[in-house]
């Protein structure tokens, strides 16, 4: 017993550290459950491409920043920690926006002013202040990853289908010298170009906001019926143990009582024969 103690406590951490990145892809998802960062999402979710590199430029900052103001978190002062937290994070996106503009220069144009603009990402900063600021480092790095994620999925979701409806194509972009993605046969001429305007934006954002809240709200109607079923079955049985303990118990007193009547039938023939011989 005491051998597999090391080996359930490893697993009950690793379910623990899987949950804070499920956390931020599904059930707190930055877009379609926090609502955070509706700017970028709305402006760079035109195409899928672009939609993956911005998520993949704020999931890095997102880690590292988080990383840095865990390992700082009892260092800055409790007054400053608001600008700490922005300064720590404008210097990753300094770096992060050099080495798009060095390698990935059509990416660095097509997110334009909305790179520098992550420095404010409430995303970002809200991390930083409620998790990473009171949690240890690899936690930190695990929320950010998950939130990262999160919300480049929402970005990539909603981009791919921007750039089917809008434009006819799938994934057009280029990375360096490499252009990749495919045109949909005729499908651009037959496309609509409000998907790609702002009105698009808010339309795509709200159709997927609300299937994804009727799916989730199914789901829990789901499991929630799934757990009143259980409790009637653990009532039922509870039920059944309960009354085949009471069914024992009266047996067991009926054969009591029936070995007491015996008894006293027993004393009272030995009596009765004791006043024959008298």
């Amino acid at each position: 017993m005491k051998k597999a103690r090391p080996n359930r406590e490893l697993k009950m951490d690793v379910r623990g550290k899987s949950k804070i990145v499920a956390n931020g892809i599904l059930s707190s998802n930055p877009v379609f459950r926090l609502v955070l960062g509706m700017c970028p999402t709305l402006a760079i979710s035109t195409s899928a491409f672009n939609g993956l590199g911005m998520g993949v430029a704020a999931t890095v900052v997102l880690v590292c920043s988080n990383a840095l103001v865990s390992l700082l978190r009892k260092v800055i002062p409790d007054k400053v920690r608001i600008p700490a937290y922005v300064l720590i994070i404008a210097t990753f996106v300094t770096l992060v926006e050099m080495l798009l503009r060095k390698f990935v220069p059509a990416l660095y144009d097509a997110l334009g002013i909305y790179l520098p603009l992550i420095v404010v990402n409430c995303i970002i900063l809200a991390r930083a202040e409620a998790f990473a600021s009171t949690n240890k480092v690899g936690d930190s790095v695990l929320d950010g990853l998950g939130m990262g994620l999160g919300f480049t999925l929402a970005l990539v979701l909603l981009g791919v289908i921007r750039e089917f409806l809008g434009s006819g194509t799938f994934f057009v972009g280029s990375f360096g010298e490499a252009e990749f993605g495919l045109t949909l046969g005729s499908l651009p001429d037959y496309s609509m170009s409000v998907f790609v305007l702002p009105a698009g934006g808010f339309l795509t954002l709200g159709l997927v906001m609300a299937a994804i809240n009727a799916l989730s709200d199914k789901a829990a109607a789901k499991r929630d019926a799934k757990h009143e079923e259980e409790g009637k079955m653990i009532d039922e049985r509870v039920r059944e143990h309960v009354e085949g303990e009471l069914a024992a118990l009266q047996s067991a007193e009926a054969e009591g009582a029936g070995a007491s009547e015996a008894d006293a039938a027993v004393r009272n023939g030995g009596d009765g024969a004791g006043e024959d011989e008298k």
